[in-house]
């Protein structure tokens, strides 16, 4: 199962959006800008890989930090207009109810496919108790059939950057592709193994994980 996040805003991530709105959003409502450990408390997500984003938002002239000051952070006025062309800096607007799981787009099992930004949800509260943390892709494909995840299926992820040995995690590979594989450590490599004969593993040494699967759902 592979995805590739699709149509980035002027050649920003869907995290690193993320990350532009939360600082306009806590910059308008506080005052002053968040911490790096503060960003990432908040997108549950590890310090490196804020530190990441702000980079490469800094160096797309959106985003400015004077070297030495707390707090520091803050929207160039091209980071102030994309905001503007996205409909403001809330993030997540209308997109969650308050006791549902974020529905982040769909996952393809086969053939790369792209992974959809959307403005869904589903309500899982009662199995896997309140969404924070959690979020939700569609399945589509057969690559992991033989573990029973089917096309139409919805996965539950708790997004988290380690993984152990054979968890079936979503992991960013190469350029910003993404897969849904069982995750083996080797020797000198990653092996993120498919669920189905008709598949090859993925080896790989950069593949970064978004999410642990937690559950499965599927309709009737």
């Amino acid at each position: 199962m592979q995805v590739r996040y699709v149509e980035p805003i002027d050649g920003l991530t869907p995290r690193q959006v993320e990350v532009l709105r939360l600082i306009g959003s806590f910059c308008d409502s506080q005052r002053y800008s968040p911490t790096i450990a503060e960003l990432a408390s908040r997108m549950h997500i590890s310090r490196s890989t804020v530190f990441e984003h702000l980079g490469e938002l800094q160096r797309k002239g959106l985003l400015a930090t004077s070297p030495g000051r707390a707090r520091s952070l803050k929207l160039t006025s091209s980071g102030h207009a994309l905001l503007d062309r996205l409909g403001g800096c809330q993030p997540g607007e209308n997109t969650e109810p308050a006791s549902g799981i974020p529905l982040v787009g769909r996952i393809a099992a086969g053939l790369p496919r792209e992974a959809i930004e959307n403005t869904e949800s589903i309500s899982l509260e009662t199995c896997f108790g309140l969404g924070e943390g959690l979020f939700a892709l569609e399945v589509s494909g057969d690559s992991m059939i033989e573990e029973n995840i089917e096309p139409g299926d919805y996965v539950i992820c708790r997004r988290t950057n380690v993984a152990d040995n054979g968890d079936l995690v979503v992991a960013l590979v190469d350029d910003g592709e993404a897969t849904l594989k069982r995750l083996y450590k080797e020797s000198h490599c990653v092996r993120l193994q498919p669920a189905n004969a008709n598949y090859q593993p993925i080896y790989t040494n950069n593949c970064h994980i978004e999410g642990v699967v937690v559950g499965l759902v599927r309709r009737l």
